[in-house]
């Protein structure tokens, strides 16, 4: 193994994973293009824009931030980890019911932000949601019907309803 490259094992979304990779892969990169995992984006590539938040070891963070052999031994979950699971359908309903995506490009960091929140906050205020929010950038909706999606699953949560 030269001084460029690194052997990692992590686990993304409940599989276990081993590659080499280049020493300055970005982990949202490597989820990309090694794994297919298409569902974070890349916009700023400087942690502003929300479009690359992913899950490692439960915690939210930006996966441009973060080099792929940082990764190592650790669990990472994506966007579709997290839609295969199911754990944010009601999230998802509630966007599309909405309107809170349009071109759908930020989507996945927000919905990753909001389900964030709601495990945190299960009843959060418009505010609330707003100040979580404000990491994530879209520059379709204007970030109301965003709001309007996360406290109406909160609500319903609370009821324990459904969609």
């Amino acid at each position: 193994m030269s001084m460029d490259q690194y052997d990692i094992t992590l686990t993304v979304n409940g599989q276990r994973v081993q590659r080499r990779v280049a020493a300055r892969m970005h982990l949202v990169d490597f989820l990309r293009i090694e794994l297919g995992l298409t569902g974070s984006h890349l916009g700023c590539e400087h942690g502003v824009c929300g479009a690359c938040t992913i899950r490692v070891d439960g915690v939210v963070l930006r996966g441009c931030l973060m080099l792929a052999a940082q990764a190592d031994g650790c669990s990472i979950e994506t966007i579709e980890g997290l839609s295969d699971s199911g754990a944010i359908a009601d999230l998802q309903d509630s966007f599309h019911r909405h309107n809170a995506l349009q071109c759908g490009f930020c989507t996945p960091g927000m919905l990753a932000s909001a389900a964030e929140l709601l495990e945190r906050c299960p009843d959060p205020s418009r505010e609330q949601v707003r100040e979580h929010m404000s990491g994530n950038y879209c520059r379709c909706t204007g970030y109301h019907a965003i709001v309007d999606a996360v406290v109406d699953v909160a609500e319903r949560r609370r009821k324990g309803g459904a969609a």
